[in-house]
């Protein structure tokens, strides 16, 4: 099973268009301590030719010239992208699906709710029913992946509920928890049905690690995880937000109670960072709080990066 890394970036990406923080300006310094980014979205294949998107970034349409891997090969009108899974209704991660409107058959899979999301949105009805299948996943099953014409891509997926909230524009303020629910953030288990049940967790945003997400993930051989911000109050104290990480809905690297220590125990082999805010010290190579990271077993996702599995 291969794995690539098509954005590392959160909303925004890295430089984000209008931020002037230390980190972005170095960015657009051409520092290279301060590689940029694009927004986060990753693709997997069971064999190098069919390609499975795990969320579709805004960037999507820079993301997939970037990469040789999801060019077209053969005819006229051709892509390897043979599927699209959701993991929530966030921007950064369904408007790449308005790059994918030129009637070219597709699969795209999500849970109920966020299909719903797109269905009640007109814009999003430039992928013609005919062309690209919605398929709604039912947290907790085993669902395995097929492309437009039903033809199996050898993966399978599991999608599992995670502290987490509804997307912005989606946001209730007369609701309890602003009107979340389950199926508005999901984690997914990726495995190759070739294989012997080994796979990766791609979670580009949680909120917290209960203790059956903890289980869920021990021993895992791989998994890409909630890396938006450092501290909880990043973007407060530096200027360039009006809300805490816990508010947007990401738990936060450092301190206590954040992912680094949560991941301590659990015996993870490959921990990677990914969604990573504009104004995260830890993209910066040279910065203590990477060395921090990196010390602790992890890696900083970065657009490119590869894994096989």
């Amino acid at each position: 099973m291969r794995i690539l890394v098509l954005g590392a970036a959160a909303g925004g990406g890295f430089p984000q268009w209008n931020c002037n923080c230390p980190n972005c300006r170095r960015a657009r310094a051409g520092d290279p301590a301060a590689t940029p980014r694009t927004q986060s979205s990753v693709a997997v294949s069971a064999d190098g030719e069919r390609w499975v998107l795990l969320n579709a970034s805004p960037d999507l349409r820079q993301q997939i010239n970037d990469n040789p891997e999801l060019h077209p090969k053969h005819g006229a009108r051709h892509t390897p992208v043979a599927a699209v899974v959701l993991t929530n209704g966030d921007v950064d991660h369904v408007a790449g699906l308005l790059n994918l409107r030129e009637r070219q058959p597709l699969a795209l899979y999500a849970t109920g709710r966020i299909l719903d999301v797109l269905s009640g949105n007109p814009m999003f009805q430039v992928l013609a029913p005919e062309a690209v299948d919605r398929r709604p996943v039912r947290l907790g099953a085993a669902t395995m992946l097929h492309d437009a014409a039903d033809e199996p891509l050898g993966l399978e997926i599991e999608m599992f509920a995670v502290p987490g909230k509804v997307a912005l524009y989606l946001e209730d303020p007369d609701a309890a928890d602003f009107g979340s629910t389950p199926e508005d953030t999901v984690g997914v288990r990726v495995r190759s049905t070739a294989s012997d049940g080994a796979g990766f967790f791609y979670i580009p945003g949680c909120a917290a690690m209960p203790p059956e997400l903890a289980d869920r993930l021990r021993d895992a051989a791989l998994v890409l995880f909630d890396g938006t911000l450092w501290r909880d109050d990043e973007m407060l104290s530096g200027g360039t937000g009006v809300k805490t990480g816990g508010r947007m809905g990401h738990l936060s690297i450092s301190g206590p109670d954040g992912s680094m220590a949560a991941f301590r125990s659990l015996d993870v082999a490959r921990k990677v960072f990914i969604h990573l805010n504009n104004t995260n010290p830890v993209l910066l190579t040279d910065s203590p709080e990477r060395q921090a990271v990196e010390a602790a077993g992890w890696q900083v996702a970065h657009d490119g990066m590869r894994f096989d599995l």
